[in-house]
């Protein structure tokens, strides 16, 4: 029997609650997050099976495709289930080469709200990340005009909920004071924690905490210790990894992505997956704990 998404228990996002198994629909679009995916039916079949498995948290993005993403999403699931969160992101836009440079400018955030929510089919967006530059670590400057068009738009009602994406601890006090956060969505896995104190900050405050590249992202975790866990617990190590990322702190929301089905119940099984603390004392000793 699959496993199914409320294995991993729940979590509020705003005035929302979701499981903390999600899914990452960054995988849905072609190449290098490109133009449309060699299976259009299959990606429709992964949105489906995904919801169908218990997930009522789904992250994306306009500028994955771009537009690609959001379409087949609104191809698979709208009208979409009264306890369906679809979390989106802006800050960021393509350029035909498929580089990701910087959209801050407040014409530019206000613009890729309204893409997403034209692409989606929604009237309001339930929750936005800011994401800020960078690729894999924060780059330290002011988030506060940005922020303050992200507080306009929720004024407006465009937007429920307020995140941030790769921030620092000081990019992130300053976004909160401008208006509420309700997440945080940084690179965070079993091997990269330097968020490690802020994962447990946000937890004191119930605030969630996303983590992306949750698994390695485009360098796949490898050790002995990951290894050697999945060996005893026979299982696979990329399961092993996100259900330590599930023990880690109650407020780490997940979002795996992938474009297939047998991957995708693969990912859920990490739900239900119970680390004991042998296993847990020798996966922390990778970041050094």
């Amino acid at each position: 029997m699959t496993t199914t998404a409320d294995r991993a228990g729940q979590f509020t996002l705003g005035d929302r609650t979701v499981h903390r198994m999600g899914y990452g629909a960054m995988q849905l679009a072609g190449p290098h997050v490109m133009g449309p995916p060699a299976d259009r039916d299959g990606a429709v079949a992964v949105l489906r099976r995904a919801v169908e498995l218990g997930v009522d948290h789904i992250d994306t993005s306009d500028y994955y495709g771009p537009h690609v993403t959001n379409e087949i999403i609104r191809e698979a699931l709208h009208p979409y289930p009264e306890q369906l969160t679809v979390v989106t992101k802006v800050g960021a836009r393509r350029t035909p080469e498929g580089e990701w440079p910087e959209a801050l400018g407040a014409d530019e955030l206000r613009q890729a709200v309204h893409d997403n929510l034209d692409h989606l089919g929604l009237d309001s967006l339930h929750v936005v990340n800011l994401r800020m530059p960078g690729f894999a670590e924060p780059v330290e400057r002011s988030v506060a005009e940005p922020m303050e068009t992200m507080a306009a738009l929720q004024a407006e009602g465009l937007v429920q909920h307020i995140g941030v994406s790769n921030v620092s601890t000081s990019m992130l006090a300053e976004a909160r004071s401008i208006a509420p956060v309700v997440c945080v969505q940084n690179h965070y896995n079993l091997a990269h924690r330097d968020d490690d104190a802020m994962v447990d900050a946000l937890a004191r405050e119930g605030i969630a905490y996303v983590p992306f590249f949750p698994l390695g992202g485009f360098t796949p975790l490898q050790s002995q210790a990951l290894e050697s866990v999945a060996r005893t617990l026979e299982t696979t190590p990329m399961e092993v990894a996100l259900a330590w990322l599930l023990a880690r702190s109650p407020n780490v929301l997940l979002i795996p992505g992938t474009s297939s089905v047998a991957h995708l119940e693969e990912n859920l099984e990490a739900a239900a997956r119970v680390l004991g603390p042998a296993e847990l004392a020798e996966l922390d000793a990778l970041g050094g704990a």
